[in-house]
């Protein structure tokens, strides 16, 4: 190569890392690779700064909550949240809040949780219903929405039946998720999350339940919250024992259309940033074993504990091929599906995909993250819940997952201790996002810097709050 090759200029957002690549460790694994994992979808979005007052900034909140929260799809909720008839879920997101009800006919339908007569709640909590009833006066309908009762009806001449029928949203499902949409124009549910089934039907999660689901109140913006989750490269300086097993500026960044993006990061590899002189394979495995929180650490159901789960890399393997032989044995006997066709990178990586605007269900194999942020009292809190889902064993029925457990903004993850090692993983962001959330507003020149790949899905994410917000 001549010099005046190796000194040319790089087109923006076409650097990457030094040294092994995402595709070069596809090209080792066990099994054949799908092509969601082997083709990539990045396109360069420009490197503007973003403005400090998007995350701060009232009206920009209020902007949200009028222009692009109604027009969105939301998860609201999983089947197994209600499994029977009569089941209900309260859902509150960004000014509005719903009652999702399962019917008879096993549907599920989402009324605006509003008393149509005072404005009061209709529920305060989830469980079973055989009707709804306004604590305040009694005004009660039927759990498909229609008017039952009005107490001194004397008194309502002026009140019809049919108009008092309680408004609902939009709801579709997808692989035990349940959506919901306020307002009923726009694409369809599937339309909305393309590639998104394409990439999950090898995994899944319509065979899987929750069995773990925290939430926690955040002293910063929701998306300020949304976005630590978005790249990998952070685990440098954040998550620093996480290096010996985690490939984090190895990760491969994918964008799709408006709504869908995912970042693949390797497991079982040594950072790029990590001194590999004197280390062993087997000491990956090891760091792996003692830091890791979805291998073993949070399967109630498996018969070893972390203490247990013990690998030994033979002579001439790599950590991360040993790893994979023993989770595809391991997941095999605990949750009664075979894995044997499940590739090394579906058992080990982290594919960490996000939906717009605050939805990220993690694919792959494993015991599956499912992150939700939802904005709280103004721009400066949210709510950050993580759900662990983990695979049913065939022929099982769906049972009643767990309430979320509630964290105050004085609670620490680590305050839940069914999230194992993750608890203490989500604390070392936590000591960064109230400091992200002063910064910004203290900030001099009011401005966001992104990297044009490790952060392009931040990128693209605004990009799509853009289009509501131009409405």
């Amino acid at each position: 190569m001549s010099a005046d090759m190796k000194n040319a200029p790089v087109a923006p957002g076409a650097a990457r890392c030094p040294g092994t690549n995402w595709q070069d460790l596809l090209d080792t694994d066990s099994r054949p690779v799908p092509d969601c994992l082997r083709n990539e979808s990045y396109t360069f979005r420009g490197s503007k700064p973003l403005a400090a007052s998007r995350y701060t900034d009232v009206d920009f909140y209020k902007a949200e909550l009028a222009r692009m929260w109604p027009n969105v799809w939301q998860f609201a909720a999983r089947e197994e949240d209600l499994p029977d008839p009569g089941d209900s879920i309260i859902y509150d997101n960004a000014g509005r809040t719903f009652v999702l009800v399962r019917q008879p006919d096993r549907s599920v339908r989402a009324f605006h949780n509003v008393c149509l007569h005072r404005g009061r709640k209709l529920r305060d909590e989830d469980g079973k219903l055989g009707q709804m009833r306004c604590p305040f006066h009694g005004f009660t309908w039927h759990c498909d929405g229609s008017l039952k009762h009005i107490p001194n009806r004397w008194d309502f001449p002026h009140l019809k039946d049919e108009e008092m029928k309680l408004p609902e949203a939009q709801v579709a499902t997808w692989a035990g998720y349940i959506f919901i949409r306020e307002n009923h124009e726009g694409p369809t549910l599937e339309e909305f999350l393309a590639p998104l089934p394409e990439h999950f039907k090898r995994w899944r999660h319509e065979e899987c339940t929750t069995a773990i689901w925290v939430g926690k109140l955040v002293p910063a913006n929701w998306k300020v919250t949304a976005e630590a989750f978005m790249e990998a490269w952070h685990a440098l300086i954040t998550h620093p024992q996480l290096l010996p097993f985690t490939g984090d500026a190895n990760t491969s960044y994918n964008t799709y259309g408006d709504n869908i993006n995912v970042a693949f990061t390797p497991f079982g590899v040594m950072s790029p940033h990590v001194d590999p002189k004197g280390r062993t394979q087997q000491w990956i495995v090891d760091e792996f074993v003692k830091y890791n929180g979805r291998s073993a650490d949070n399967i109630e159901a498996s018969e070893s504990g972390p203490s247990d789960f013990k690998v030994q890399v033979p002579d001439g393997e790599t950590a991360r091929a040993a790893l994979a032989t023993s989770l595809r044995a391991a997941y095999t006997k605990m949750f009664g599906h075979d894995h044997s066709q499940a590739t090394d990178a579906e058992l080990l990586d982290a594919f960490t995909y996000n939906v717009f605007p605050n939805f990220a269900p993690w694919g792959g194999y494993m015991p599956n993250i499912v992150y939700r942020w939802r904005p709280w009292k103004g721009p400066d809190e949210c709510l950050m819940e993580v759900r662990i889902l983990v695979r049913q064993p065939p022929g099982t029925k769906l049972t009643q997952g767990p309430k979320m457990k509630f964290l105050t903004k004085e609670q620490k993850w680590t305050d839940a201790p069914e999230l194992g090692v993750l608890g203490h993983v989500f604390e070392q962001d936590m000591e960064n996002l109230p400091e992200i959330q002063e910064g910004l507003h203290a900030s001099k020149n009011g401005l966001v810097q992104l990297g044009n790949y490790q952060e392009i899905r931040v990128r693209q994410f605004h990009d799509t709050l853009d289009k509501y917000l131009a409405r």
